[in-house]
């Protein structure tokens, strides 16, 4: 059975890095864009790596700019934006797609571990729902992400074990990784 181990990403510098250097950690993978309104996500992912990470937490951020083009830097523009206005010491990836003919495998992989239900019930969700659709009809069955800041909580065994979408709430999103890693490898 394939788990994130079995994937190699490349770092802002385009090095390749294997996923099993996080072995027996708590994965928190999430894409990511500078432009959206939900970059304020950033605050909460950084005071979780600076709460968790000595208890085996770490935020893999993955820039994206698929939706609506809200990422558009350069990957040193983006890491740039994200140290000084909120401060992100949480390792930062290579800008990819995450859906069409170019989408990372490794989020092909998450998103088919856990696969899109809905963004949730409420005007607000229902309002992205829209929009989200009208950005991603090019992507068809290709369509793995619904939009920025998706979330995908992986145990220390590499299994995917919760997807989040940006409009859950992220102390609940906190809670889930917190239990997670209260449980030993």
């Amino acid at each position: 059975m394939k788990t994130v181990y079995d994937f190699t990403v490349k770092d802002r510098q385009g090095n390749d890095v294997s996923l099993s250097e996080y072995q027996d950690k708590v994965l928190l993978i999430v894409n990511t864009a500078t432009g959206c309104g939900f970059t304020p996500h950033y605050d909460p992912l950084e005071a979780m790596y600076k709460e968790f990470k000595e208890k085996g937490l770490e935020i893999l951020d993955f820039p994206c700019n698929q939706f609506a083009n809200q990422a558009p830097g350069t990957e040193d523009e983006i890491h740039e934006f994200c140290t000084l206005k909120f401060g992100t010491e949480f390792p930062q990836f290579a800008k990819i797609d995450v859906n069409g003919e170019n989408a990372d495998p490794l989020f092909a992989w998450l998103a088919s571990e856990k696969p899109f239900v809905g963004f949730g019930r409420g005007l607000k969700n229902a309002a992205l729902k829209k929009f989200a659709d009208m950005n991603n009809r090019t992507f068809g069955d290709k369509t793995y992400i619904g939009w920025n800041f998706t979330k995908f909580l992986v145990n220390r065994e590499g299994n995917v074990i919760a997807r989040f979408e940006p409009t859950v709430d992220m102390k609940d999103v906190r809670a889930a990784v917190a239990a997670e890693l209260e449980k030993k490898a």
